[in-house]
């Protein structure tokens, strides 16, 4: 290491987060030995515009930051630097800012397997390429292929736990619990914003966040 800070970036929808996000965040910034590790919750996330209805960005943010509770020395941190610009959440364009707000410092972008392989998708990936090196977090049944160079390109191991938001968002919608899956703070912060679960169902509530506190 040449003492310049390191920092991650691992950006995403957070639609919501779980312990799966975590996990890989926390085993990143160890492996690579990280300062700091920023969740980066997209504000405008372009290429999912209109597949789906989406939660609200700042309540996103705020069940990441919730999510965090307790994990004040983990150098883990919810950032809002795609929140306040407004516009598409490009992941260039947040290195970019990220490289003028932290000079000289290494910037490490941490994406799943499916983000790795289609990275050519992404807006400006040749400045991406420029900016950061690439940490790509293996996930359960879906095949590792990292780009080639010029990507700098390092692989971290990880816990394998299978969790999708997409499920997480089906079991509140069905009342089965988010325990376990998603860290409590989280959990409270999404009853408390009625997310996920449709017209507020309190009965339904209870049953998805039953001994979450």
């Amino acid at each position: 290491m040449n003492g310049a800070v390191r920092i991650g970036v691992f950006g995403g929808t957070f639609d919501p987060v779980h312990v799966g996000h975590l996990a890989a965040a926390v085993n990143a910034r160890h492996a690579l030995g990280l300062d700091r590790l920023l969740l980066v919750v997209a504000g405008e996330p372009w290429q999912k515009v209109g597949a789906r209805t989406l939660a609200p960005a700042e309540d996103r943010f705020a069940v990441v930051q919730a999510a965090l509770e307790g994990l004040e020395d983990s150098g883990l941190e919810a950032s809002r630097l795609e929140l306040d610009r407004p516009g598409p959440s490009y992941m260039a364009d947040t290195l970019a800012e990220l490289s003028r707000r932290e000079p000289g410092a290494e910037l490490f972008l941490v994406v799943g397997p499916e983000v790795a392989a289609a990275l050519d998708t992404w807006e400006r990936p040749e400045e991406i390429c420029g900016l950061a090196r690439l940490v790509v977090v293996p996930r359960p049944g879906v095949a590792l292929s990292p780009p080639p160079p010029p990507w700098r390109t390092v692989v971290v191991e990880v816990p394998a736990l299978e969790v999708s938001s997409t499920e997480l968002r089906a079991r509140v919608a069905e009342g089965r619990p988010l325990d376990v899956l998603v860290p409590t703070g989280a959990v409270r912060e999404i009853r408390r914003r009625g997310l996920y679960a449709g017209p507020r169902d309190d009965r339904r509530w209870d049953d998805a966040v039953d001994g979450a506190g």
